[in-house]
């Protein structure tokens, strides 16, 4: 008597031409995502001395050298909030920001073993690798609300608007993050230009310095640095400086969509090649 045996298989081919994000297939590996997220926190801080303080000291003494160098010496105007204050509500967005932007620009390259073993969606390394700073992120925020209550400052109604400006960095720094850790895979030189880019980008936008120094429609178009929105919509919805600064948002919004966007098609044509080239 026979059995008939029926083998199932599964082709994964890679994608052709230019091809959106499969966002369902992306819900079904929610968990790796995840998984790799909580990864990148443990190992960022196993065996270091005083562990997430880090997250703290960074922000923490840039804001200190920012206030003798900037602050004291060089008199920056700061909106009329203590200068500490000013700064420091500009470089916990910033610092995000700017981890978020190096580790997702790497992740590719510091995962080739497990993109090379297995398939999943390879969004979700730079993905994870900035969902992961978030942790970072809330500790430096605490230490601002707790100087922010040293120096008699409390948040105004505006307040409602500060995750809005949180997942404006989150889209800028994925958005940039995409074009470049595709770009890595390919070309190594990138990881030594983020570094160089980021520096130079810190100064473009307005932490040390105000942007009520430019007049319109400079400021307006001042927003087409996407983290000029985040940063004095930080400073608005926390500290209440002058006006919302919302021409310039809608400037800074559009461009960081229009960045996430183009990146994330640009990864999706480069990805049937990472598994080859890295």
């Amino acid at each position: 008597m026979s059995q008939d045996k029926t083998t199932l298989e599964v082709h994964i081919k890679p994608s052709g031409g230019w091809r959106s994000i499969d966002f369902r297939e992306l819900w079904r590996y929610r968990e790796l995502l995840y998984f790799l997220s909580w990864k990148d926190i443990k190992v960022r801080y196993k065996q270091t001395v005083i562990g997430a303080a880090w997250a703290i000291i960074q922000p923490l003494f840039t804001m200190v050298i920012f206030t003798i160098f900037f602050g004291r010496l060089a008199k920056m105007p700061s909106d009329g909030i203590p200068y500490p204050i000013f700064s420091y509500a500009a470089l916990v967005p910033w610092t995000f920001f700017a981890n978020g932007l190096a580790d997702a620009s790497d992740s590719l390259v510091s995962n080739a073993n497990l993109i090379k073993k297995i398939y999943f969606p390879r969004i979700i390394i730079p993905i994870s690798a900035i969902l992961s700073k978030s942790v970072d992120f809330i500790l430096a925020f605490l230490v601002l609300i707790v100087m922010m209550i040293g120096y008699g400052i409390f948040p105004t109604k505006a307040v409602i608007w500060l995750p809005f400006f949180f997942l404006l960095a989150v889209v800028t720094s994925l958005g940039v993050g995409l074009w470049f850790t595709a770009m890595n895979v390919q070309f190594r030189d990138v990881r030594y230009t983020v570094p160089f880019l980021i520096q130079a980008w810190l100064f473009a936008t307005p932490i040390v310095y105000p942007s009520s120094l430019l007049k319109e429609p400079w400021r307006t178009l001042y927003g087409i640095n996407p983290m000029a929105g985040v940063v004095e919509g930080f400073r608005w919805a926390l500290l209440g400086t002058n006006a919302p600064p919302s021409l310039m948002v809608f400037v800074s919004v559009a461009v960081s969509v229009l960045i996430l966007i183009s990146g994330a098609f640009y990864f999706r044509r480069m990805e049937k090649n990472f598994a080859d080239v890295i």
